[in-house]
């Protein structure tokens, strides 16, 4: 089931697997560039490619080498994705993201400013290349034009990135970046009609999809959640599980084309999936650790339309013919060389028929 074909709305894809979106800062100067191209090209067998986080406003960087699309030349740069993804029959959506306090200024265009919901800072610290780690920096609330701008910023970047080539976008609200930092009251201290209630934290979000919907079309727009999760300093609430089922009944009635929900620290219980799935009638993905078998499970159990698979696409480009042909996968990753940046670690892990053959 794993790999047979699928109807995403309006994209068909040859198989269900999902190449999951992964920061892995190749981006120089915050361009795509040939690197990138050769990285999304050598994976364009999965059913659908969901690229790394993509800044929609020059504020919304957060880390070093993060591409972006704000500009003409980002665009330009990015059809050169898109067309070798096609050329190989792949289908691709662009992700967006913006990380909104999970920030620093040296990872910022000069004189950007980093802002989030409220005044409600990061701690620990967080990598720049301009002088190493540095402390999280206090991030400015936003006010009315801050969010009207944002929405904006959506807007432009989704429109752009249908033009450059890609089959829709994804929103990242998860993992603790600024929509889900709008999302959760506990990063979320606002006291007008964006904060306090489940409706008002919700209301951002769903702002931005009914604007993408007369932008693009909803059929092209996704969105990645991670309910439960703790990175960037999210925490469980109390009424997290409201939360999220009044955001899957809306994207329902507002006909997203898929809901991403990422289980990223093992922590989301089984009735929230199974009520999920009874709320979103659309195609629903799955991501957190999957295997080829677990997959298969979750696929003929009903559980989930789509399965996402990150780390295991890193080091196996090859990754659905090897689920096809049961090849063994390659668990040899190299981690030092996740986010820095050059070849090594992104582009030069080897099909099976060259494992087998350097193997010698």
């Amino acid at each position: 089931m794993l790999l047979s074909p699928y109807n995403l709305r309006h994209t068909s894809l040859n198989n269900r697997v999902v190449m999951a979106p992964m920061t892995r800062n190749r981006a120089i100067n915050n361009m795509p560039n040939n690197l990138m191209v050769d990285y999304y090209k050598q994976r364009a067998s999965a059913g659908l490619i969901i690229t790394e986080g993509v800044s929609p406003s020059p504020n919304g960087y957060g880390y070093p080498r993060v591409p972006g699309l704000f500009n003409q030349a980002q665009l330009k740069a990015w059809k050169n994705v898109t067309y070798a993804v096609k050329e190989k029959g792949g289908k691709i959506f662009m992700q967006l993201m913006h990380t909104g306090r999970v920030s620093h200024s040296y990872n910022l265009p000069t004189g950007v400013r980093i802002i989030a919901p409220s005044a409600v800072p990061m701690r620990g610290t967080i990598w720049t290349d301009k002088d190493g780690f540095q402390s999280y920096e206090h991030p400015v609330p936003m006010d009315q034009q801050d969010i009207i701008d944002i929405k904006k910023d959506f807007v432009q970047a989704s429109r752009w990135a249908l033009e450059a080539g890609f089959d829709g976008v994804e929103l990242h609200a998860a993992s603790g970046y600024l929509l889900e930092q709008f999302i959760s009251p506990q990063t979320n201290q606002r006291d007008d009609q964006y904060g306090g209630t489940i409706a008002n934290r919700s209301r951002l979000i769903l702002e931005i999809i009914e604007e993408l919907k007369e932008a693009v079309g909803a059929e092209r727009v996704g969105i990645k959640i991670s309910p439960y999760g703790t990175s960037n300093g999210m925490t469980i609430y109390d009424d997290i599980d409201a939360t999220y089922f009044h955001l899957a009944e809306r994207f329902d009635e507002i006909g997203i084309a898929y809901l991403h929900v990422s289980d990223e620290s093992g922590n989301i219980p089984t009735h929230f999936r199974t009520t999920v799935r009874s709320v979103f009638s659309n195609t629903l993905i799955l991501s957190g650790g999957y295997t080829h078998g677990t997959a298969e499970d979750a696929l003929e159990s009903g559980h989930a339309d789509l399965i996402a698979f990150g780390k295991p696409f890193i080091a196996n480009p090859d990754l659905v013919e090897r689920f096809n042909k049961h090849f063994p996968l390659n668990f040899k990753l190299d981690a030092s060389k996740f986010y820095s940046p050059g070849a090594r670690g992104f582009t030069d892990y080897p099909v099976f028929a060259e494992e087998f053959v350097s193997s010698w």
